[in-house]
């Protein structure tokens, strides 16, 4: 007699034992992988609708991300994160999306000097410390906006080191550009977003 485990306790359990538990399941049980969909769906989702700046196409990249994910947990290694590893593959497939549909790659581009600042800090502190939950959730969207209406040379290195974690190496060499192109494209990107996020909240308050 097979014990029949129920959702709540699936979403107890940690990301590494639903990861176990999605290796282990018999053919055609996916409770506990959806249980990690669940948790994870809403970051992949904006992230790959503010790295491809697309809605149409964002929903069913972020489907192909998790499908792709399934597929290849047997190459999962448990020293990372689930979430992690996630958002690794889902880089990667946005790009070779964006690459696809629009047949190009990153040129390179002369540096300025290396900038420090995170994305974080071009965020006016307004923004990160309203403690309602509608006014969270009301600065997340504008801050999706005001990412999406960069250009793509310069938002895609942008999510990728400040919002992706990776480091600037890392990210040269995912887009194919120097290292001193990336990190002038990160620092303009960092400008160019906290015009576009100030007048957003700007347009907003007039209106």
């Amino acid at each position: 007699m097979s014990i029949i485990i129920e959702k709540p306790v699936f979403s107890s359990l940690t990301d590494s034992s639903l990861v176990e538990w999605t290796r282990q399941a018999l053919p055609g049980d996916h409770r506990a992988y959806r249980e990690l969909i669940l948790r994870h769906q809403s970051m992949v989702l904006t992230n790959c609708r503010c790295l491809t700046g697309l809605d149409h196409d964002s929903e069913d990249l972020a489907q192909e991300v998790f499908i792709k994910a399934y597929f290849g947990l047997g190459r999962f290694e448990e020293r990372a994160q689930f979430k992690t590893w996630v958002q690794r593959i889902k880089v990667n497939h946005c790009l070779n999306h964006i690459r696809s549909q629009k047949g190009r790659s990153f040129s390179s581009i002369e540096a300025e000097d290396e900038d420090q600042e995170s994305l974080r800090s071009s965020i006016p502190r307004e923004a990160l410390t309203r403690d309602s939950h509608e006014a969270a959730i009301e600065a997340k969207s504008d801050v999706d906006r005001a990412l999406r209406a960069l250009p793509d040379d310069y938002r895609i290195p942008l999510i990728l080191c400040d919002l992706d974690g990776y480091s600037y190496q890392e990210a040269a060499d995912e887009l194919g550009i120097g290292m001193s192109a990336l990190k002038m494209r990160v620092k303009r990107g960092r400008n160019f977003f906290r015009v576009a996020y100030r007048s957003l909240v700007e347009d907003m308050a007039g209106s």
